[in-house]
């Protein structure tokens, strides 16, 4: 009986030598790593992840935006609640309280507007013939033209582009109604998550609190009250240019005897300040539409005043103000604004300056500050021209003169120095 000459070992066989008498290729080189099948599903499931959530984010993100806003009108209600309820009022009754007496006001200052402005839209309709007729003979007289006014409501009654638009209105009613109902829902829900926030807001501190250390629970509460404290004085801040504002545009109504001039001042100091963007062109519209009513070329005046008030509080107002109640530069308050219309648009604009200021005020404290040299360059003034550079430039200049004469001139003997 043969025996097999190779030794039974329990490894391997050698791989097989090749035909051709090229080197033996080992199977087990050519095998794929056990960890790469995983690292391939990790990686697949890891980009799944970040797909899902950029999704979800990006559908969430009117939610956020809302809770975002809610959580600022927390923060600015927070010093009225916390008062009533320091003298034993139940929290949640004292933020039902303040809530209830900002929408009061605010309902009644809606429905004051809208009825001064229905009147106002009914008399311009009656009175609509004159101004037309006083218009139609200033270009006359001016310009030498033979307009009347009955060619003139003829071409505006026949004219395509009027016809297009009462289309295109009709057309985009239900747009407008969808739009309407979309703003009221944001608007319940701001309230709702603000109520929640306020009438909460002891608890959701011990619940942010009870997942930290102690010493990173300090710093919680620490920002939070930063956050309650410039948010307040940036709706003081606000606060004071709306009286500002509401103050001089009541002396220019009166001035143009324009009717209705203390509701007209509160609503464009209330409405330019309150409402970014946008808030400074819908607070002129109401003023310069009542004032038609008295006289076409009043109109103008008041468009010309809400211009250059608006220059003066951009630029002298608001920074000023804004860096005493908020406590930031000016620069930085405007900077800030930029930045959160450029991501937020409106609410950005609003709640940009709080925000800074907190983080501001909040970071602060991790800077290390020196005490400032006396060097008179600190204070803006320059330095001495005997210790400054340009007397060492020309102290080396004078220097390197003097060395050249000293080298080129004769001695006594008559040898050139040196």
């Amino acid at each position: 009986m043969s025996r097999d000459p190779t030794p039974s070992t329990g490894a391997a066989p050698p791989p097989a030598a090749r035909s051709d008498g090229a080197a033996p290729v080992d199977d087990r080189s050519v095998k794929m790593p056990r960890w790469l099948p995983r690292a391939i599903v990790l990686a697949l499931a890891l980009y799944a992840c970040f797909q899902l959530g950029s999704w979800a984010f990006h559908q969430l993100t009117g939610l956020l935006i809302n809770i975002l806003i809610s959580f600022f009108l927390a923060l600015a209600i927070e010093p009225a609640v916390s008062w009533m309820a320091a003298r034993g009022m139940r929290r949640g009754l004292a933020t039902a309280t303040v809530f209830l007496g900002l929408v009061v006001v605010t309902a009644g200052f809606v429905t004051m507007m809208g009825s001064m402005l229905a009147g106002q839209i009914a008399s311009i309709s009656e009175d609509f013939p004159k101004y037309l007729d006083s218009v139609i003979n200033w270009t006359n007289t001016t310009f030498g033209t033979e307009l009347n006014r009955v060619k003139v409501q003829d071409s505006l009654v026949h004219s395509d582009w009027l016809q297009k638009y009462i289309q295109d209105s009709a057309t985009g009613v239900l747009d407008v109604s969808a739009q309407v109902l979309g703003g009221l829902f944001h608007l319940l829900t701001v309230l709702l998550f603000a109520f929640y926030f306020a009438a909460d807001g002891p608890r959701l501190r011990r619940a942010l609190c009870s997942v930290l250390p102690p010493a990173r629970q300090a710093e919680v509460l620490r920002a939070w009250e930063i956050a309650v404290h410039k948010t307040g004085g940036y709706l003081y801040s606000r606060g004071l240019m709306a009286l500002v504002s509401g103050v001089a545009h009541y002396v220019l109504f009166e001035a143009l005897t324009v009717p209705y001039a203390p509701a007209l001042a509160v609503w464009v100091g209330l409405v330019s300040q309150f409402i970014p963007t946008i808030g400074t062109y819908l607070a002129g519209a109401l003023p310069m539409l009542i004032a038609f009513t008295v006289d076409p070329w009043y109109s103008l005046w008041v468009l010309i005043f809400v211009l250059v008030y608006q220059q003066f509080e951009n630029y002298l107002l608001q920074p000023k103000l804004t860096a005493r109640t908020v406590d930031i530069h000016p620069a930085v308050a405007f900077g800030s604004v930029i930045v959160g219309t450029a991501l937020l648009g409106a609410v950005g604009a609003l709640i940009a300056i709080p925000a800074v200021a907190t983080l501001q005020a909040f970071l602060g404290t991790y800077v290390r500050r020196y005490d400032v040299t006396d060097d008179p360059r600190v204070q803006g003034h320059p330095r001495k021209a005997t210790g400054g550079a340009f007397s060492r430039v020309r102290g080396l200049l004078g220097g390197s003169a003097a060395r050249t004469a000293r080298t080129r001139s004769p001695d006594a003997d008559g040898v050139p120095g040196g």
